[in-house]
């Protein structure tokens, strides 16, 4: 055996026992490598306990170094570190690929690099590079599918193995740690912006048509804060006139403010009302035990799950999840009823059962409701916008399907697009309606009679979403006005005016138009109307001369002495406009790369991004940049919004914090490089 051989076997025998395995560099022959090897093999079978606590203390020191673990007493650290499996990694070595099944732990990078990777048209893509500190394998902790990606060392590697359930019991009630997992989950998942073969998005993000138990692991449970507690010495009787006069169907029997029992309103049922146990009995005499236990913010998954494991009602709440510690609520089977009542497919079920605009408001109030709980839970922002879009949507092809059952068939076949942030599935906020309504060609005699139908179709729609909550548009961008409702050929003229000559109407061209999602229709014409533009986009030097100046013309939304500029008068004064100084020309500059590249069938800002990064990798940085900026950006925009009823376009800067003010100043630093960057690729150097 060669002494590379003998080199890599201890050391891949010994490399759990760092800082005890053999250093490369000093080993010399393979005499003195036996030699190391037998009084290696002699330390740990003599030493075994002192070497493992030390190996422990070693890793948690390490940990103790990084995010989320920072936020981890060391003695927590410890405890899990003792748990810890260390993995040497040769070089090209797969730790897990796209479709093996989920393993038991996820992993931390101790040295080395990581590479996670997804397929795109059939090649290997990367979509991040995991260095020393950096967590990956977060799909166990959070999904039941199997893997949606390859983990690969780039280089000889140590990676750490954190058993999920080890770690779980020291950070479920711990809001940063998980905080912190959901959003390393949501950045490292192929949802970045990887496209499968047919072009469409590959994403381990949230969708409520086949995917409902992940979006309830995420949704938040609503429970009673303030229990009935009673002691083991009272009587069936005196608890049965409590949980009367309260009207709560159960009742913690507590020792010290700790639950040692429970009864509710069915052992009433079938332990005293069938005789077996008399109402002056004690209540210690027909309550359950032990108590099953759930942390403070269980999610609606967590809890259907241990309520069907323990096939029980009632769940007691505690500090830390456990029957050792303080009750700070209980969780009935009604909680979950009510909470799956805001969960997304049921919402989408109740939406295609509806019959008018009344109810449809009803469902986006929910909608509302459930996007402000998800945020205060810190669900990443892609997720809830995923939620929002799903539902959004569903509402706008419901208000259509009402316009038709009204209006009777149509007379041919057409396609509702929504454009704008309706288009890119970023309406978080009850937003102005933006959509344009082509209709198929049909014969020269038909055409005004077919058109007049389609304007009333619109008509109704529009009416209807306006009822529901969303405001027509201003500018009159909707399908139901004779100029944005019209035949294929008709839009297909529009567009190539548009994009072949652009400046003799720019008062007409919108760049909205270039961002849009069928609702409701014919893919086919859609796909028709897609060909053109992307036909006419190609080194069409005009058309992007023409997107750029105007992307670069939006106000700047810092001073020169990095001051924010705010409104000088009006009803907004001295308020940050978040919207036109700060989103708008990442939305611009997204689209107009996408446009650019050729990038069919990406709609949503940050996902261009994600994308624009994975096809240019030379400027990955910038583009990754803008993507997180946006996330931050439109999050203080839905906040501002969901606080003052209204579309969050105007930040009052006196309401936030200094950190926050740091936090937006910050996202705005990426701006400046997109605007250098789209300069120097469209050689854009006058300004009109």
């Amino acid at each position: 055996m060669s002494s590379s051989t003998i080199k890599t076997t201890i050391n891949n025998q010994l490399i759990p026992f760092y800082p005890y395995h053999i250093d490369k560099s000093t080993t010399k022959d393979t005499s003195e490598l036996f030699i190391n090897c037998i009084f290696y093999y002699f330390c740990l079978s003599k030493r075994s306990t002192n070497i493992m606590n030390t190996i422990a203390t070693q890793i948690a020191d390490f940990l103790k170094e990084f995010t989320p673990f920072d936020h981890l007493k060391f003695e927590e650290l410890g405890a899990i570190a003792s748990n810890i499996r260390v993995l040497n990694l040769e070089k090209n070595k797969t730790l897990f690929q796209i479709n093996d099944s989920l393993q038991n732990c996820f992993y931390v990078v101790a040295s080395g690099v990581i590479h996670l990777s997804v397929i795109v048209d059939a090649e290997e893509t990367i979509i991040n590079k995991c260095h020393e500190g950096a967590i990956f394998g977060l799909r166990a902790f959070f999904a039941k599918n199997n893997y949606q990606m390859t983990a690969k060392a780039r280089e000889e590697s140590i990676v750490y193995a954190i058993p999920i359930d080890v770690f779980k019991s020291f950070v479920n009630n711990n809001t940063a740690v998980m905080n912190y997992l959901l959003e390393s989950f949501a950045a490292n998942n192929p949802a970045s912006g990887a496209t499968n073969n047919n072009g469409n998005l590959n994403t381990d993000s949230i969708r409520y048509t086949d995917q409902q138990s992940e979006i309830q692991f995420f949704q938040s449970l609503s429970y009673n804060t303030a229990p009935l507690k009673i002691t083991a010495t009272n009587s069936v009787k005196e608890v049965a006139q409590l949980m009367s006069e309260t009207r709560i169907n159960s009742a913690i029997i507590c020792e010290q403010n700790v639950p040692v029992g429970i009864v509710t309103d069915a052992d009433m049922r079938s332990k005293i009302a069938t005789g077996r146990f008399v109402i002056t009995d004690s209540i210690s005499k027909i309550m359950s035990k032990p108590v099953v236990c759930v942390i403070e913010n269980v999610s609606l998954a967590e809890a259907q799950l241990v309520m069907l494991k323990n096939n029980v009602s009632h769940l007691c709440v505690t500090q830390d999840g456990t029957d050792k510690t303080m009750v700070k609520g209980v969780v009935a089977e009604q909680n979950l009823i009510a909470a799956q009542a805001s969960n997304p497919g049921v919402l989408i079920k109740e939406i295609k059962k509806s019959h008018a605009s009344k109810d449809l408001k009803q469902i986006r109030i929910r909608l509302t409701n459930l996007i402000q709980s998800s945020i205060q839970k810190n669900i990443p922002l892609p997720h809830i916008n995923n939620i929002a879009s799903e539902i959004n949507f569903a509402i706008l092809k419901r208000a259509v399907e009402l316009a038709i059952l009204d209006l009777g068939s149509p007379p041919a076949r057409f396609a509702w697009l929504s454009i704008g942030s309706q288009g890119r599935k970023e309406q978080l906020l009850l937003t102005d309606q933006d959509s344009i309504l082509i209709f198929e060609d049909v014969a020269p005699d038909k055409y005004r009679e077919v058109k007049d139908y389609f304007v009333r179709l619109g008509k109704k729609t529009t009416a209807t979403l306006e009822k529901v909550g969303y405001e027509l548009c201003p500018n009159g961008h909707m399908g139901s006005t004779i100029s944005w409702c019209k035949s294929l050929t008709d839009w297909i003229k529009q567009y190539n005016n548009w994009m072949n000559t652009p400046g003799e109407n720019s008062n007409d061209i919108s760049s909205i138009f270039f961002d849009y999602e069928l609702v409701f229709g014919e893919q086919k014409i859609e796909d028709a109307f897609t060909d053109v533009i992307y036909k006419n986009a190609k080194n069409n030097t005009l058309f992007y001369d023409f997107l750029g100046n105007d992307a670069l013309r939006k106000n700047s939304p810092l001073s020169f002495f990095k001051k924010f500029i705010v409104e000088e008068d009006g009803p907004n004064e001295d308020k940050f406009d978040i919207k036109t100084r700060a989103i708008m020309p990442l939305v611009d500059g997204a689209r107009l790369f996408v446009l650019s590249d050729g990038i069919r069938g990406i709609n949503n800002t940050y996902v261009r991004f994600k994308q624009l990064a994975i096809n240019d990798p030379k400027h990955a940085e910038i583009f990754l940049d803008c993507a997180e900026a946006f996330l931050t950006l439109s999050k203080f925009r839905t906040l501002e919004g969901l606080k003052n009823e209204n579309s969050g376009q105007y930040i009052n800067l006196e309401e936030l914090s200094k950190l926050d003010k740091e936090k937006l100043k910050n996202a705005l630093a990426p701006m400046k490089e997109l605007e250098e960057l789209i300069k120097s690729k469209f050689q854009l150097t006058q300004f009109s």
